[in-house]
């Protein structure tokens, strides 16, 4: 998983409701941030009365406290143990400055305790809090429950759902991606717009295939980078029959890319295969794509930077590993269930068992010997969410879709990285694909994190997304 990510705190007070209920709020939401892994940064509690912000000057204090620590904050949390001063925390937020996922908690009354010394009004706080918050032009996330206690469960995977938002956003910043060759001329669908993700703060550098082929060109089979790539190659999957030939060209192509993504400070890559790395090379770049997508340096094949957007976005949500999969068969006359494959590059977290082969389909063409590099097997049963990213470019706008579904162990034999899904309304969901012109190329991680996603796309990123469920 993600190194633990730090939380601002701001909690908020007004006088004429019981203040002894921030400080006692202040430690709860504090230890609950600290039982899921997580840093809080927040006002002590000699700073301003309770550690709380109501007044102008608490307000000033805790903005100064959260720029402080600006590089470290990737989300904030607004808790009201009382009722709240709205405008308080608005203004916190807007002389912090940070333009980070906020999410607006509010605690539970008890109904034994309705009096003026303990009753909260934290319920309709939280709606003045939401509404002066939409005044500031600042967006928001919000718990799953309108009052929620923060020794709850609930509250635990609301603050763990609120940190992969935070994730997603926080990896959309400056993000730099790699576009290595040309997009195949037969894949019009992975057309897309660089300056709609420019302008979500997503650049794409991009190099030619006869630059990365001139820089092999150029490296000795004895250089310590090309034996220790083959060395990872060999450790990462079975090489049983696959030539030694085979194997140093890969070991060089990785090298070559590994050297260029340090140069131009990218964290993913989209790599042109069909098929001239084939004809003008003599492999695949499927296992170094594999071993970058699993050590969560997302990499999609056929230069589909949009697909590689939504596996980037879901590895930062879940911390795993992600993959580009197509939508490909159906699976018998299941109306929810699909075959979904690739040839493959599939990070080998997906799978239970996998080993490198030739490329079946692409053999047929170029030769067999050309085509060594895939990683194949089955992908193992368990749940997963997919999302796919596209540029309307017509439209002027970044489009997208996200949901959940299970990976089955239904009997299924055939070749490349493959499994079979199970989609609630699945035929609803392809319709609205057809439809809106999504890609055939879907995005999936192994782990429940399409709220997260569907939070960080339509709330902050101001993206349209469609939640499917």
């Amino acid at each position: 998983m993600s190194a633990p990510t730090a939380f601002g705190i701001i909690v908020g007070n007004r006088g004429f409701f019981p203040s002894h209920l921030c400080s006692s709020g202040r430690a709860d939401v504090l230890a609950a941030v600290e039982r899921e892994g997580l840093r809080a940064i927040a006002l002590a509690p000699e700073a301003t009365p309770f550690g709380a912000v109501e007044s102008l000057r608490d307000a000033r204090a805790c903005a100064d406290l959260f720029r402080a620590h600006r590089d470290e904050i990737a989300g904030i949390i607004v808790t009201l143990p009382n009722f709240g001063d709205e405008r308080a925390i608005a203004n916190t937020l807007r002389w912090a400055d940070l333009r980070v996922p906020v999410l607006v908690h509010a605690f539970n009354d008890d109904g034994g305790r309705m009096g003026l010394k303990h009753r909260r009004d934290s319920f309709w706080g939280r709606l003045r809090a939401g509404n002066n918050l939409g005044q500031n032009g600042i967006p928001f996330s919000l718990t799953s429950r309108h009052t929620v206690d923060p020794s709850s469960p609930s509250f635990a995977a609301d603050l763990q759902r609120f940190a992969a938002t935070c994730r997603v956003v926080r990896s959309f910043k400056h993000a730099r991606i790699g576009a290595i060759g040309a997009r195949p001329a037969a894949f019009n669908t992975v057309r897309f717009s660089e300056k709609l993700f420019e302008r979500s703060g997503i650049s794409i550098e991009t190099v030619d295939l006869s630059e990365v082929l001139g820089w092999i060109n150029r490296m000795e089979d004895g250089e310590p980078a090309v034996q220790e790539k083959r060395a990872a190659i060999q450790d990462y999957t079975k090489v049983t029959g696959i030539p030694t030939l085979s194997l140093m060209k890969m070991a060089k192509l990785g090298v070559a890319i590994d050297r260029w993504m340090q140069d131009k400070q990218l964290t993913a890559t989209a790599i042109q295969c069909w098929t001239s790395l084939e004809e003008f090379y003599g492999v695949v770049p499927c296992t170094i794509m594999s071993m970058m997508s699993n050590s969560l340096m997302s990499s999609a094949c056929e230069t589909d930077i949009a697909g590689v957007v939504g596996m980037h976005a879901l590895q930062a949500a879940s911390g795993a590993p992600a993959a580009l999969l197509d939508w490909n068969n159906n699976f018998g006359e299941d109306p929810d269930k699909a075959v979904v494959f690739h040839c493959s590059n599939l990070p080998k977290a997906f799978f239970g068992e996998q080993q490198m082969d030739y490329q079946a389909i692409i053999a047929g063409t170029v030769g067999r010997e050309n085509t060594y590099g895939t990683i194949v097997g089955r992908v193992k049963p368990g749940p997963f969410t997919y999302c796919r990213v596209s540029t309307g470019d017509l439209e002027g706008g970044i489009m997208s879709y996200v949901g959940e579904g299970q990976f089955t162990d239904d009997p299924l034999e055939t070749f490349g990285g493959y499994g079979v899904v199970r989609i609630p309304r699945f035929q609803e969901l392809l319709q609205m694909i057809c439809r809106r012109g999504f890609e055939h190329h879907v995005a999936a991680t192994r782990a429940t994190v399409a709220e997260a996603i569907e939070d960080a796309f339509g709330t902050y990123m101001e993206w349209d997304v469609y939640r499917h469920g």
